[in-house]
């Protein structure tokens, strides 16, 4: 049995050699082991991940023990997390992460795709994902939010992914889900915020454009970043060739972000994010 420690704590001497003894004599393997002390907060951050046999809340109290109070400690076993996407119109963010599901390429099980829309109802059904159709249009914001959170209360998943889900949520909804509502901006965060970011990027004339995939805050796009990506373009390209070959970089850039949190490989600390 393979398992994923994580550990974020204020920075100390011999963090490593406390953990690394306390498996060793839990009878553990270590199998890969990354590390990372940010300078100027003095924080430090590890990922191992260890096989074997063991009671995971001896020893996860026995580590934890051995640490800051302040420390934050986590063991995981390696396996599959639940997901749930939520959609609007577009089809290419969902379509990638359905090919990729079926493919076992997306190491998740998707238990619904929830939208606004009925549009991509079908699409759905050819992967055989319960679909839910929540009404935005004779709502409320609130309404609708406590419809989709009902919905999720059922499956309880472990992240909510924003496959160009075109809805602003409110805080009270994200506060279900801190740091589990992973978003795909259609821009290279943190510019050309908010709205039809492919006309503000040709207004201005730019040389690359780019996608970002992000978990979400209460504040609108400015979530902790965890991947980015960018294509080069030029002159010749209107807002409308910008937003057709920024489609392809944002459906690999959320499914590369979702991988890397599906993998335990993410750390939030304050507004930004440590990869391993």
């Amino acid at each position: 049995m393979k398992h994923i420690l994580t550990i974020s704590s204020p920075d100390a001497q011999g963090i490593i050699a406390k953990v690394a003894t306390i498996l060793s004599a839990h009878h553990l393997n270590i199998e890969k082991n990354d590390e990372h002390v940010d300078l100027q907060k003095h924080h430090f951050f590890m990922r191992t991940e260890f096989s074997g046999e063991c009671q995971i809340q001896d020893l996860l109290r026995e580590i934890k023990d051995s640490l800051s109070p302040q420390s934050q400690v986590h063991i995981k076993k390696e396996e599959k997390k639940s997901i749930i996407i939520l959609c609007t119109k577009e089809n290419h963010c969902l379509g990638d992460l359905l090919l990729r599901y079926e493919s076992g390429e997306l190491n998740a099980h998707i238990q619904a795709i929830i939208s606004n829309h009925t549009i991509l109802q079908s699409l759905s059904e050819k992967f055989e994902i319960p679909f839910f159709h929540v009404d935005s249009q004779h709502l409320s914001r609130e309404e609708h939010e406590a419809e989709i959170l009902k919905i999720t209360q059922n499956f309880s998943p472990d992240l909510l992914v924003l496959a160009k889900y075109m809805r602003i949520l409110t805080p009270n909804f994200v506060s279900h889900f801190p740091n589990q509502i992973i978003n795909i901006h259609h821009s290279f965060l943190p510019a050309f915020i908010g709205a039809n970011p492919y006309k503000q990027a040709y207004e201005r004339g730019v040389k690359i454009i780019g996608a970002t995939a992000h978990f979400v805050n209460d504040h609108l796009d400015e979530g902790p970043i965890i991947v980015q990506d960018i294509i080069h373009i030029d002159h010749s390209y209107s807002w409308q060739d910008m937003q057709r070959a920024g489609r392809d970089v944002e459906k690999v850039v959320l499914a590369r972000g979702l991988n890397l949190v599906l993998q335990d490989r993410v750390f939030v600390f304050e507004n930004k994010t440590i990869i391993f």
